[in-house]
């Protein structure tokens, strides 16, 4: 992310920054911002090369009732912390609702079967896969995004002989 506001150097993005309302370090960026909904004070946390702030939060008012609190290495270390979480709980989340899976007693034995999602802006779609217990793939076929994997619809597939399913 390159910001050009006058409070950022423009030519390098790595450095080391220690001011009461911008702190940068380790791939993170905290600015403390006016609340535009109050009277109050907000920090935004950037990671590094993101056009969007992984968390905005309010920020403490100091002692004059009027500025923000300045930052510390201590408030910043904690800003990254909840930063971090907050990506990694949406990676999570993310890949939850792009992979599922579930496992299937079929007569040649458990059955693992796989929906990944591709969510490619022009094309989206998904790969319907199955695995026996030894982890060997048994067949992939490419179905809609939408594709509705259950247990039934999972059992069904291997009854039909991996056939691409409607």
């Amino acid at each position: 992310m390159t910001d050009t506001s006058p409070d950022l150097p423009a030519s390098d993005d790595d450095a080391k920054i220690e001011e009461p309302r911008l702190w940068r370090d380790n791939g993170w960026t905290a600015r403390v911002i006016k609340n535009e909904d109050d009277d109050g004070w907000a920090v935004a946390m950037i990671k590094d090369g993101e056009a969007e702030p992984a968390l905005v939060g309010p920020w403490t008012m100091g002692r004059d009732k009027k500025n923000p609190k300045p930052l510390d290495a201590s408030a910043f270390s904690t800003l990254v912390k909840t930063a971090s979480e907050v990506l990694r709980r949406h990676e999570q989340q993310l890949h939850a609702m792009l992979h599922k899976s579930l496992f299937v007693n079929a007569e040649a034995g458990r059955i693992e079967v796989i929906l990944d999602i591709v969510p490619d802006e022009d094309d989206p779609y998904a790969l319907l896969s199955a695995r026996d217990e030894y982890g060997e793939q048994l067949a992939e076929v490419r179905v809609a995004p939408n594709f509705k994997l259950s247990p039934s619809s999972a059992a069904a597939w291997i009854e039909g002989g991996f056939r691409r399913p409607n």
